[in-house]
């Protein structure tokens, strides 16, 4: 009896302790003079999306409405306190102005662990302080027009032979094809990414079980859950699974990759092969040879679309530190995590809108046309494709309405915030800041009638009007994303090759209106995006 009640104390305790844990800063908003949402144990204020009740681009935008009128508000993700941003010349200025106070991204995946063989911690999206800061640098040269400029020609060369596979499986099954488009955007999206980051040819439309992407597809559909509860489980204890030597990702997948980018080098140097991809890039970063150009940028150069997000002079510092074989390798794995899954997302919210709106498919038809009479059988060539404004405007249009719900960075030192009209408090150091993106680029305040699909808010007459503070698809500050460049040339550049020989039509199964998947997890439609393809006459 003596035994069992000790045993029962101990348990407890332990309960109390944990709860303590976790509930012990669920009043840190209750001396600020802002408000805030209400708090529960676990799953703070944000138990809807995690909960799987609600999308997150849902939990934003009714979050963001419900504090219309802040600037600023309280809320706590799990156990973390966040200050929600509201106010657009603010959130420049947390971003810009004050960006050595938020520097880094709030950790997805906490980990301490050196272990060679741990990649998530070396990648530029998972670096802090000084070490982003110095990939960040020897990076941004890998990412400039120039460099997207010999790198295109991979992209043109992939995309005519994925399609012209396209039209003989149309041409045997009368003309058309059905296709979920999520399934055909990331095999594509898997090719380009093979051949620009690895120096892989692989056709996963034709061989739709190559070992590339059966691994690829392993590494972010079927260790959903598992990526899932090693996340929460490393922002409810940071660092326990570091104890554990547990990667985000598993072993045996980073092993895989790893082993192609090793061979691929070894061969390279043993050969002597130069190519235009992100390898032969990351070589040059070894060897201190990877340098922003010193001529001046061309006017295509900087003009990469409406929603290119420019470099700070933290990408252009002159870095010479090695970069280790970990960081080279991680380094192609955020690469290729970049590219495989968001880029094939925005295509395919692409199409879903061309096949809802023929009248935008057609005018963007119209233009691929043009375009292509005018290159005179020659392939499409980086100064062609940054000419097309209609394309620009249907993806900055896309990037507006089926954009990431939030963007967050850590506070890494105290702010005292002072809006000049009595607000004041302080952020303190380790809290984090959400910037409400959904939110902004579906505000009518900034974008009128914002549910409706219309590129021509962004024509050259209308863009004049657009408060870019208040549109940031590929983020904000010297810490937005590096590969905007090459995530708008891919997207359009498959868009191209795609539109030109096919018409994108909805079927009985287009889910209209489109519905997003709830939870946490990426931009995933609820029930895939079912259409039809045509061949054109």
């Amino acid at each position: 009896m003596e035994i069992g009640l000790i045993t029962l104390g101990l348990i407890l305790t332990a309960l109390v302790l944990i709860y303590r844990r976790i509930t012990h800063k669920n009043d840190y908003f209750h001396d600020k003079p802002i408000p805030s949402m209400a708090v529960q144990p676990i799953f703070g204020s944000t138990a809807g999306p995690i909960l799987n009740r609600t999308t997150f681009s849902e939990f934003i935008g009714k979050i963001y409405n419900k504090y219309a009128g802040v600037k600023v508000f309280g809320l706590f993700d799990m156990t973390m306190p966040m200050f929600v941003i509201r106010d657009p010349e603010l959130i420049k200025n947390l971003a810009v102005k004050h960006f050595d106070h938020f520097v880094d991204h709030r950790p997805l995946f906490e980990t301490s662990n050196e272990s060679p063989d741990i990649y998530f911690n070396k990648m530029l999206i998972s670096l802090t302080g000084q070490k982003w800061r110095d990939m960040r640098a020897m990076l941004s040269p890998a990412f400039t027009g120039t460099k997207m400029r010999t790198m295109l020609g991979l992209m043109t060369g992939y995309s005519e032979q994925a399609v012209s596979i396209l039209k003989q499986q149309a041409s045997r099954s009368g003309g058309y094809l059905h296709y979920e488009m999520k399934d055909l955007f990331i095999r594509m999206a898997n090719d380009i990414i093979a051949t620009c980051a690895f120096g892989l040819k692989v056709e996963s439309i034709e061989n739709s079980e190559n070992d590339f992407f059966r691994m690829a597809q392993r590494m972010f559909n079927s260790n959903k859950l598992k990526m899932m509860a090693r996340i929460l489980t490393s922002r409810i204890w940071p660092g326990l699974l570091s104890k554990f030597d547990i990667d985000l990702f598993d072993r045996d997948i980073t092993k895989y990759f790893s082993q192609i980018i090793r061979e691929a080098v070894r061969t390279r140097k043993e050969q002597g092969i130069v190519r235009p991809d992100m390898i032969n890039m990351l070589m040059q970063a070894q060897q201190g040879t990877l340098k922003h150009a010193q001529d001046p940028a061309t006017e295509a150069d900087q003009d990469a679309g409406f929603s290119t997000v420019e470099e700070s002079n933290v990408g252009k510092q002159s870095i010479s530190r090695a970069i280790s074989e970990p960081e080279f390798i991680a380094q192609c794995l955020v690469f290729f995590v970049g590219g495989f899954d968001s880029i094939s997302s925005i295509l395919t919210f692409a199409s879903y809108e061309l096949a809802v709106n023929p009248d935008v498919q057609q005018r963007l038809y119209e233009e691929i046309q043009e375009t292509n009479k005018n290159l005179q059988g020659k392939p499409l060539d980086y100064d062609t494709l940054q000419k097309m404004k209609y394309m620009d405007m249907v993806i900055s249009e896309t990037l507006r309405h089926w954009c990431a719900p939030a963007l967050d960075r850590i506070c890494v030192q105290d702010f005292h915030f002072d809006d000049g009209n009595g607000l004041k408090f302080t952020i303190d150091k380790g809290t984090s800041i959400w910037i409400p993106v959904h939110g902004l680029h579906h505000d009518p305040k900034y974008f009128p009638n914002p549910e409706r699909f219309d590129p021509e808010r962004f024509n050259e007459e209308n863009r004049k009007n657009i408060n870019m503070d208040a549109y940031i698809p590929f983020g904000v500050g010297p810490r937005n994303c590096i590969g905007s460049r090459f995530a708008l040339m891919e997207m359009k550049a498959l868009l191209f090759a795609v539109l030109k020989e096919f018409c994108l039509e909805r079927t009985a199964e287009t889910q209209v209106p489109l519905k997003l998947a709830k939870g946490l997890i990426s931009l995933n439609s609820e029930k895939g995006v079912h259409l039809r393809l045509s061949l054109r006459q």
